[in-house]
């Protein structure tokens, strides 16, 4: 195949935070080549990009550990929160970064710049004080810099603070333990005393069951914001204290708040807002009128079904956005609003592949418990130089994908076509609890993590099996953190996989809950039950307590300095798997954390599960890949799976 493991794994850098800037286009890069740093990019009047971020410099930040909202521009002055140190620093492009808060142990995202006061405000978490961080909005004075004055305090957890343009305004969000941002925030209005501070705050939406979502001003000094009341995502323009809903649609005009400063939307005037919405697994980019309400579809490549477009910036003449598509990797696009004209700015990848090799993923619906439809996309194996004995099937890969809330993409992903080009057909699955089909689907996993989302891999991957598509012997999941308890799940309560392959996955729940970061500590609440009310509902759940049910081989993948799924989940599981007699491989990396950045390792990675797969299912890779210790590997020879294999 011409999909190798060092095209997956180095040709490519990750593409995010667009932002527009008086017209210019600046985004984030992560490259695995630098050792995962990220590096803030300007592109120049040329068409050529300028690296903004200097060497020994890393943009970005972790607030909630997962970041987002890392930096913003401002009169080509650049502020970021560097991952080192996590302290504030103001760049002045052509310039060296200077510091603007102290070395301590706190950390900045999702800034703006209030002029009217010099001042940056963002969220800050802190970690000097004992016990859970503290989560605040503050603001940070230019001229001295400093840790930052409390503006907004007392909640959990806060985001998306954004000044009117007339500045007089302070909008944010606000939630509390142990909702998520997807299950309910609140949207609160301040008003801008003469000395700065906020006052006569307002409660303008949201609440314990509703999730609002990425609050803007329009250029006419109104505030926006996206809602899921109606159980979509949908785009709302408060009036007097009052929603207005301005496009109502079974479609998602927002996301899952993982990452700070995402964005479904952004306006070109005040009567035009450019947006991205999901309808049924598919992608859409519109002009939405906010007068008549009028929504109407911009034809790009990368919109339509299976299609991805995410993270936009708005201006009066342009939209920026990450667009990709089954036959193209994400890539920074800039489209003209007053022409079809599409420019592409930066790839995500430069090397291409012919089509001929790439498998189009195919929308399947199938029928799960309780008489329930779940989602998924369907890479069938392709390789034009070869064609499989007409009496053979292809193995299968169910990739489970993380969260668990949220969803799985469609651009174009060496890691699927890496295995659809060897033989081996992937199903994506779109569990119940997945994002991009409306609240009450995503819902259907409260209380029922561990459960209904195996259910789905198990049926997903039953339905092709059904259809005479897939090998029923060499069926194996996959899946990263929540993905990775999704897998080790299957493997222990079900019998129908024949393998799997964890990535710093979640083995014991009581562990987690009590090992795991703010953010994510109280999310289980909603997804298991509270703890420790529920706690032999905990234990139930746990793979780590049922191992002796595992039946099949199972490689496990993780990054040592993770904070979200500590080492020992994997760990404490690989020892069981061993000391059973199970065919089983254990690859831990230094200096990785959660979810690999470094090239060598996320090469090693797919290598080493793709050696395991060959090992358990009697097949010889055609790719000259360094080997992996398997424990127990000669168990697989007196297996009923391995004799079926044959």
């Amino acid at each position: 195949s011409p999909i190798t493991s060092e095209l997956y794994a180095s040709a490519y850098v990750g593409l995010s935070e667009v932002q527009l800037e008086d017209g210019t286009a600046y985004w984030n890069e992560l490259r695995p080549k630098e050792q995962g740093r990220y590096v803030v990019v300007q592109l120049q009047t040329d068409g050529t990009t300028h690296d903004i971020t200097p060497p020994g410099f890393n943009a970005r930040t972790r607030v909630h550990e997962y970041g987002g909202g890392s930096y913003l521009v401002d009169k080509g002055t650049v502020y970021f929160s560097n991952y080192s140190d996590q302290r504030l620093y103001r760049q002045k492009l052509g310039s060296s970064p200077e510091a603007l808060t102290p070395l301590v142990d706190v950390r900045y995202a999702d800034g703006v710049i209030d002029h009217q006061s010099n001042r940056i405000v963002s969220v800050r978490e802190d970690h000097t004080v004992k016990g859970e961080a503290v989560n605040t909005i503050v603001s940070v004075d230019l001229a001295s810099g400093g840790p930052g004055e409390v503006l907004v305090s007392g909640n959990n957890f806060y985001s998306s603070p954004r000044i009117s343009p007339d500045g007089r305004q302070l909008a944010y969000l606000t939630w509390n333990h142990p909702n998520m941002p997807w299950d309910g925030t609140e949207l609160w209005v301040s008003t801008f005393d003469a000395d700065g501070k906020p006052v006569n705050s307002q409660r303008v939406a949201g609440g314990l069951k509703e999730s609002v979502y990425q609050p803007e001003w329009s250029p006419d000094n109104r505030l926006y914001f996206v809602s899921d009341r109606t159980g979509w995502w949908n785009i709302y323009r408060s009036n007097n204290g009052r929603a207005e809903a301005i496009c109502p649609l079974e479609a998602e005009f927002g996301g899952p708040q993982w990452v700070l400063r995402q964005s479904h939307y952004g306006f070109a005037s005040p009567r035009q807002i450019i947006c991205i919405y999901t309808m049924k697994g598919g992608t859409h980019l519109a002009r939405l009128d906010t007068v008549t309400g009028r929504l109407e579809e911009i034809l790009t490549p990368y919109s339509g079904g299976a299609r991805q477009i995410r993270d936009i910036a708005v201006g009066p003449d342009h939209a920026v956005f990450v667009g990709g598509s089954p036959t193209e990797a994400e890539s920074i696009v800039q489209t003209d609003l007053r022409t079809p004209k599409l420019t592409v700015l930066r790839r995500s990848r430069n090397v291409t592949v012919d089509n001929r090799y790439l498998s189009i993923p195919r929308h399947v619906e199938f029928q799960t418990t309780n008489g329930l439809t779940a989602h998924s996309f369907y890479y069938p194996a392709k390789n034009p130089d070869y064609s499989a004995p007409a009496s053979e099937k292809p193995p299968l890969i169910a990739i489970c994908h993380g969260g668990p809330t949220g969803q799985t993409s469609t651009a174009l992903r060496y890691s699927i076509q890496y295995w659809t080009s060897r033989g081996i057909a992937v199903l994506d699955v779109d569990y119940r609890g997945s994002t991009g089909y409306g609240r009450p689907y995503r819902e259907r996993l409260n209380g029922q993590w561990g459960v209904v989302d195996v259910d789905d891999c198990v049926n997903g991957a039953r339905h092709l099996i059904q259809n005479g598509e897939v090998d029923r012997n060499r069926v194996a999941i996959e899946g990263g953190s929540a993905g990775g308890y999704t897998t080790m799940c299957a493997l222990t309560f079900r019998d129908f996989f024949k393998a799997g392959a964890s990535y710093f996955g979640i083995s014991d729940l009581e562990t987690f809950v009590k090992d795991t970061h703010k953010f994510e500590s109280r999310y289980l609440d909603r997804l298991v039950g509270p703890y420790p009310e529920k706690k032999d509902l905990y234990r139930e759940r746990s793979a780590i307590n049922y191992v002796e049910r595992v039946s099949c081989p199972m490689i496990l993948f993780q990054g040592l300095e993770d904070k979200i799924v500590p080492p020992d989940q994997s760990e404490k599981f690989y020892k069981v798997l061993r000391d059973k007699g199970l065919p089983t491989a254990y690859i831990a990396y230094e200096g990785e954390q959660h979810g690999f950045r470094k090239s060598e390792n996320i090469k090693r990675s797919i290598e080493a599960e793709l050696y395991f797969y060959g090992k358990v299912f009697d097949f010889e890779p055609a790719d000259q890949i360094e080997s992996v210790h398997i424990d127990n590997i000669e168990a697989t020879k007196r297996t009923p799976i391995m004799q079926e294999a044959r």
